[in-house]
C-alpha cells in the first residue's frame, strides 16, 4: 500500500478538481446583421428563460434596434422582430427599485404605457437583473406588475445579454423604436430625476418618451434623441 504525504494529497485533490471542470463554451461567430441573430448566440440564465441576441449588436440612435427574443412571465417567447411595422417602447424595469416605484405610482410611468398602447404602440418592460438580485425573478415581477397596475408584458433577461446590447444602465431606462425598426430615442422617461415628476430640471415636466412618440406619429424626426437615464443601476450578474 502506497502512503501519500499531506502535500501530495493536497496536490492530487487540486488536480482532480481541475480535470473535472467542463471546458468553457466556444464563442459563437457574430452575425453582421443586427436584426438577425447568429445561430448559437443564445444565453441560458437560471429559470429556463432564453435570451437570444446577436452579441455584436449595439443599440445606437439612428441605427436598427438589435433584435432579441426573451421569455415573458408565463414562459412565452417574445421576439422584437415580430412587431415589425409597429412602434415599440422598451422600458428597463426593476420592481424593487425606488425610482421605478416612484415613477409607476407618482411620476410619468403611471399612465404613459396605458395611453400609448391604446394608440397601437407596443410597450415591453425588460428586467435584466440576475437571479438573486433585487427585483429579479418571475414572482417578484408578477407582484410588481400587480402593484403598479401594469398590463404590458414583462420580459426576463437574467443573463443580461439584451440589457448589455442596448447599453441599459438604469431602471427605468427607456428606448423608442420606430415602425422601420430604427432606434430613435434612448434615455430617461422624463426630466425629473426624483422619479416622482416633482423636480423637473427645466422647471416644467417633460416626458421624453411622449415627445418621441408624437414625433413618430407626425412623421417628424425626434429632436431630443438621447438623454441621460436616471434611477437604480441595472442589477447585472457580472
Amino acid at each position: 500500500m502506497i502512503r501519500l504525504s499531506a502535500p501530495a494529497l493536497v496536490l492530487g485533490v487540486f488536480a482532480l478538481l481541475a480535470c473535472s471542470k467542463e471546458p468553457p463554451p466556444s464563442t459563437a461567430t457574430s452575425a453582421t446583421n443586427a436584426h438577425a441573430p447568429a445561430p448559437g448566440t443564445e444565453s441560458k440564465p437560471q429559470g429556463g428563460a432564453v435570451a437570444l441576441v446577436d452579441p455584436s449588436a449595439k443599440a445606437e440612435v439612428g441605427r436598427p434596434a438589435p433584435d432579441f427574443a426573451l421569455k415573458d412571465l408565463d414562459g412565452n417567447e417574445v421576439k422584437l422582430a415580430s412587431f415589425k411595422g409597429k412602434t415599440v417602447v422598451l422600458e428597463w424595469f426593476n420592481p424593487g427599485c425606488p425610482f421605478v416605484k416612484n415613477s409607476h405610482t407618482k411620476g410619468s410611468l403611471v399612465d404613459t404605457a396605458k395611453r400609448r398602447t391604446r394608440d397601437g404602440t407596443v410597450w415591453l418592460a425588460i428586467n435584466s437583473g440576475a437571479a438573486g438580485k433585487q427585483g429579479a425573478g418571475a414572482e417578484a415581477n408578477r407582484e410588481g406588475a400587480k402593484k403598479f397596475s401594469m398590463t404590458h408584458p414583462i420580459l426576463l433577461d437574467e443573463a443580461g445579454a439584451v440589457g448589455k446590447a442596448y447599453g441599459a444602465t438604469n431602471t427605468p431606462h427607456m428606448y423608442v423604436i420606430d415602425k422601420q425598426g430604427m432606434l430613435v430615442y434612448k434615455g430617461a422617461i422624463d426630466n425629473s430625476p426624483d422619479g416622482e415628476g416633482k423636480s423637473p430640471t427645466d422647471g416644467k415636466l417633460v416626458n421624453y418618451v411622449d415627445i418621441a412618440l408624437d414625433a413618430i406619429a407626425a412623421g417628424k424626426p425626434v429632436e431630443k434623441a438621447e438623454t441621460k437615464a436616471y434611477g437604480c443601476s441595472v442589477k447585472y450578474g457580472h
